[in-house]
């Protein structure tokens, strides 16, 4: 539990970083801080010494506090030999296998981690850009929250540009931050899993993504590059669009699944944005009643662990987790060795399952 002088000067440490007090300022007075936190004038001249001996302030005698120029400061080249990994989350799906795979490199590196995760919140993103930054770290492994939108912490990425941190984005990227990115080539893989479905005999395919991130985006865009070819078929297919949000309650996405196979001229085929939703909808497949492949074929994407178990398996793109995360903390060593980094790009690896294997016997299904 932090102690009344930790949130003090941990309290003035991230209003200065996230700009609330600019390069400059004056701080309010001791009177204004003790009222503010609550604690004694000691405790303000305390937390105020100690971000001064951190650069982050200077004293101007018989005036009060200023914020220092503090990103002049290598704050990021600390003796702490410790790496920062934020996530969207952390002990479900393909993460886990991500971030162990980063820890295979970084620890035999002798580096330790500090993870973190989101929950893909935007806030909860600020809070571990905040704590990370200030805790001193030597470099930044980040997966993007909700990447597809303007990202309201583009001053805490600036600001981490600014001070040299090392850092790398896995899965996606802002495209306001030009750090090195990893990420899977979601256009590309997502049409050769719908084309897939097509060369299967399936005309009537229905696609549901997330598009608040851009893997999501992206393979709703590979899901209509599968039908730039097929202008015959684009005509009797759909899309299901939502965002993060909705993932809080499932049943809404799975209801609107389901208000489409219920109708006369229902999908024969579903192209799930990933795996997690792929198993969700097998099951609401069986609950209707319908045959999976022979009825309806399912692909997901990501080949999570559970989708090789299930009844029947489940086809998808590989993710390449494990490799993913290996690649990302050897880049982010090359730069924290001052090496340059590179961009990696994960080309399609479709595995066909037995959700979609059987060919239609005819297109005449209801």
């Amino acid at each position: 539990m932090d102690t009344k002088y930790d949130i003090v000067k941990k309290g003035l440490r991230n209003d200065i970083i996230s700009g609330k007090f600019a390069i400059g300022d004056k701080l309010p007075t001791e009177a204004n801080l003790t009222e503010q936190y609550n604690v004694s004038r000691y405790t303000v001249r305390r937390a105020t010494a100690g971000l001064e001996q951190e650069h982050y302030l200077y004293r101007i005698q018989g005036d009060g506090m200023y914020v220092n120029d503090w990103k002049k400061i290598p704050a990021a080249k600390t003796e702490n030999k410790v790496i920062g990994v934020i996530t969207t989350h952390l002990a479900d799906y393909i993460f886990p296998e991500i971030i162990s795979g980063i820890d295979q490199i970084i620890s035999d590196a002798g580096y330790a981690l500090f993870i973190s995760n989101t929950h893909n919140t935007f806030d909860r993103e600020r809070r571990s850009l905040l704590r990370i930054i200030e805790t001193g770290i030597s470099g930044l492994i980040i997966e993007p929250t909700m990447s597809a939108l303007p990202n309201p912490n583009q001053d805490l990425y600036d600001q981490i540009k600014q001070l040299h941190i090392p850092t790398v984005f896995i899965n996606s990227k802002y495209e306001s931050s030009d750090f090195n990115y990893l990420e899977v080539n979601d256009i590309d893989s997502e049409a050769q899993l719908v084309r897939h479905l097509i060369a299967q005999g399936h005309k009537r395919i229905l696609g549901v993504f997330k598009v608040d991130d851009i893997q999501g985006a992206h393979r709703m865009q590979g899901f209509y590059k599968a039908f730039q070819t097929q202008p015959d078929y684009a005509l009797d297919s759909n899309i299901i669009m939502y965002q993060s949000d909705d993932e809080e309650n499932n049943a809404l996405i799975l209801n609107k699944i389901e208000s489409y196979l219920e109708s006369p001229h229902r999908p024969t085929a579903l192209a799930l944005y990933n795996d997690s939703l792929a198993i969700q909808a097998i099951d609401l497949v069986k609950s209707l009643g319908f045959r999976i492949p022979e009825d309806v074929a399912i692909v997901g994407f990501d080949d999570y662990s559970l989708s090789t178990y299930m009844t029947p398996s489940l086809t998808t793109n590989r993710h390449p987790k494990r490799k993913m995360g290996r690649d990302a903390a050897q880049i982010l060593l090359d730069l924290i060795d001052g090496q340059p980094g590179h961009d990696v790009i994960y080309e399609p690896d479709i595995i066909v399952r037995n959700s979609s294997a059987t060919p239609l016997i005819s297109d005449d299904k209801d």
